[in-house]
């Protein structure tokens, strides 16, 4: 079976080596990404990421909504799951086939709304949100 590969956009160091940690525990590739920038040319180069996990509040001129959006046109088949802790999205506001996750969260939950939980076919999206996360996860 193919492995899944999740490219994790997060400006916040730490909460972005946090992410890719829980990842890679879970048996994931994980790749990161600092900004939009950045991650729409690592999945330019990288055809294999099948999920998109990314920070809706970034610096730079695209912010994770606005690259949520861009990948759902042009890369289809890629599953994104927007998260924050500052803002809370509405599936209203999402784009289609998309998911929201507040911060602070844990692992399982990160891995279930990523669609990870099982190694077959990818669970359905789902709108989730927690409210525990470890410590220097928050963003």
């Amino acid at each position: 079976m193919k492995q899944t590969t999740v490219l994790v956009v997060e400006d916040e160091p730490i909460v972005r080596f946090d992410a890719v940690d829980m990842l890679e525990e879970a048996g994931v590739e994980a790749l990161e990404a600092a900004n939009a920038a950045e991650a729409l040319t690592m999945l330019r180069l990288r055809p294999d990421v099948s999920v998109l996990f990314t920070d809706v509040n970034m610096a730079g001129n695209i912010d994770g909504l606005d690259l949520a959006r861009t990948v759902a046109a042009r890369w289809p088949h890629i599953r994104i799951v927007l998260t924050s802790g500052h803002v809370r999205l509405r599936d209203v506001d999402l784009p289609v086939t998309s998911a929201f996750l507040s911060k602070p969260y844990q692992r399982d939950t990160m891995i279930a709304a990523l669609g990870l939980g099982r190694t077959t076919d990818m669970a359905p999206m789902a709108t989730t949100s927690s409210s525990a996360m470890p410590a220097g996860a928050r963003g």
